[in-house]
């Protein structure tokens, strides 16, 4: 098939580089009017391009010579040869694609790679059928290039003689690029530090920081959602969340995790919602002003079901603890399967991965929130990133109830994904964890312990008050404040109130 049309100026509300020529995913896209983003689009130039290619922009552009040529299979090859998959356009390009010349492409090279390739993406995607024999008996090869991803164990297709490496199924899959990034994080091997650091610490003062660390993450998951909750639900939050792991990962778990979240459920429906949902803003007549839009509720149960289905291959397949997390965790708030609550269990999911994979000491949960809370702008963005490109593929209107009504079909949306952003913004969050966060609540701690058992040589008093007064002393760089010391605790002596300084001085000195 020869592709035939206009060039184009603007693709998908960018500028086409000047002395350049659509190719790849863009021009497919572009062709067959796809209703999805080309988050990298790529594009040919009539020049020679130093190096083969350079970033401009958001663009990629390739030297001339990489021309793939004018016919379907030309741009085909170009785009799953030279750029970063993506499954939600090859879906929906395979979908549009004349069936008769797929069929003319396998048959023509029945033991060539990249027919192979084609021939099983068509069949696990979109669930047809291509009128092909059996691939004669050739090596099998690997679906995606395990040095350019990370990848499932491979599941041989007889059929196609071709292994599925996927994290997920034709139902629902991730991709995670190999970055850099990523490849120094799992270098580090963060859960073994965690570890030694545990190790190195007894076993009373491990088990104080862990609550420490879990009621930080508690307050900061709530914060992230612009609540301050009662101590209470905090704490009631908290033994959800160190119960993380503990059970099998089920649609039913993820609603029992909701319904310990929400309290009051006089207005709020526990369990798949049954309406859209948005984030955003309202105009001033309070009708919807959409960042974002949940999946269509008619398609949340076949959602999390392949989310649940890759969630368990990759756990059998031993992918990467921290990449998994990202990705069945991230997966979740992108469908944004409830009325409320789908932040939350989101980073609980995180923590469910982490626990159940034992990346985390027992016990002990990384207060991942509180680093999420401190970098709130590149949580946001990261989230954002992926998103936001997919709105002006949404067509919507606004209900009598001023909620949102999807009126296209959008599953593919939220089926398929590029984690590899998410997964490097939540390695970083869970780096600092380890790196900074854990130490130095294992250090507060022990200096705390240290200063209070020298104030009591100096005074004896509950352990409680002795709390306060580091505390107080701490707040106000080092000295007591007068008001303090007039108040509660004016029966110590002047000479003990300076020992006392000097004590919770020389403890957190390095604090």
């Amino acid at each position: 098939m020869k592709l035939k049309f206009q060039a184009t100026r603007v693709f998908q509300e960018r500028t086409v580089p000047a002395g350049t020529r659509l190719a790849g995913w863009s021009l497919l896209a572009e062709f067959f009017g796809i209703a999805a983003p080309v988050r990298q689009p790529g594009c040919v130039s009539e020049q020679h391009v130093h190096g083969n290619e350079r970033q401009e922009g958001d663009w990629r552009i390739f030297d001339k010579r990489y021309w793939p040529g004018e016919t379907l299979a030309d741009h085909l090859n170009f785009a799953l040869r030279r750029e970063a998959i993506d499954l939600l356009l090859l879906k929906r390009i395979l979908e549009a694609a004349p069936k008769a010349d797929l069929l003319r492409m396998v048959r023509a090279a029945p033991l060539g790679i990249p027919s192979r390739r084609l021939w099983y993406f068509y069949e696990a995607l979109t669930g047809r059928t291509l009128n092909v024999d059996d691939a004669p008996h050739a090596a099998a090869v690997d679906l995606l290039d395990e040095s350019s991803y990370f990848t499932g164990k491979p599941r041989l297709s007889k059929r196609h003689r071709v292994r599925d490496n996927l994290l997920g199924t034709g139902r629902f899959s991730p991709v995670i690029r190999r970055t850099e990034a990523l490849e120094k994080f799992i270098g580090r091997n963060l859960s073994r530090k965690a570890q030694e650091t545990v190790g190195r610490t007894g076993a009373h003062l491990v088990s104080r920081a862990a609550s420490f660390l879990l009621l930080a993450d508690s307050r900061a998951s709530f914060e992230i959602e612009g609540e301050r909750p009662p101590r209470t639900r905090l704490e009631r939050w908290g033994r959800a969340v160190l119960q993380a792991g503990k059970h099998p990962l089920t649609l039913d778990e993820i609603i029992r995790l909701q319904r310990v979240l929400i309290e009051d459920t006089r207005f709020t429906h526990t369990g798949l919602r049954a309406h859209g949902v948005f984030l955003g803003e309202r105009d001033h007549n309070g009708d919807p002003l959409p960042e974002f839009i949940g999946a269509k509720p008619g398609n949340l149960a076949d959602l999390m079901a392949g989310l649940l289905e890759a969630n368990d291959r990759m756990r059998e397949d031993g992918i990467d603890p921290v990449l998994k997390a990202a990705a069945t965790a991230f997966g979740f708030v992108y469908i944004h399967p409830f009325e409320d609550g789908n932040g939350r269990v989101h980073r609980c999911l995180i923590h469910h991965v982490l626990a159940e994979r034992k990346f985390t000491p027992s016990g002990m949960v990384f207060p991942v929130s509180s680093v999420m809370l401190d970098r709130i702008d590149d949580y946001r963005a990261t989230l954002q990133a992926h998103s936001g490109p997919l709105m002006p593929f949404m067509e919507w209107r606004a209900t009598p109830e001023r909620n949102v009504e999807v009126l296209n079909e959008t599953a593919d949306l939220y089926r398929y994904f590029d984690c590899t952003e998410a997964a490097e913004f939540l390695y970083g969050c869970v780096r600092r964890t380890v790196d900074e966060d854990l130490p130095r609540e294992i250090d507060y701690l022990r200096q705390h312990d240290n200063a209070i058992r020298r104030i009591m040589n100096v005074a004896e008093m509950p352990d409680r008050l002795a709390d306060d007064l580091v505390r107080y002393i701490r707040q106000n760089n080092g000295k007591l404040s007068k008001k303090r010391r007039q108040g509660q605790f004016r029966q110590l002596r002047d000479d003990e109130v300076i020992s006392i300084e000097r004590i919770v001085r020389d403890a957190f000195e390095t604090s």
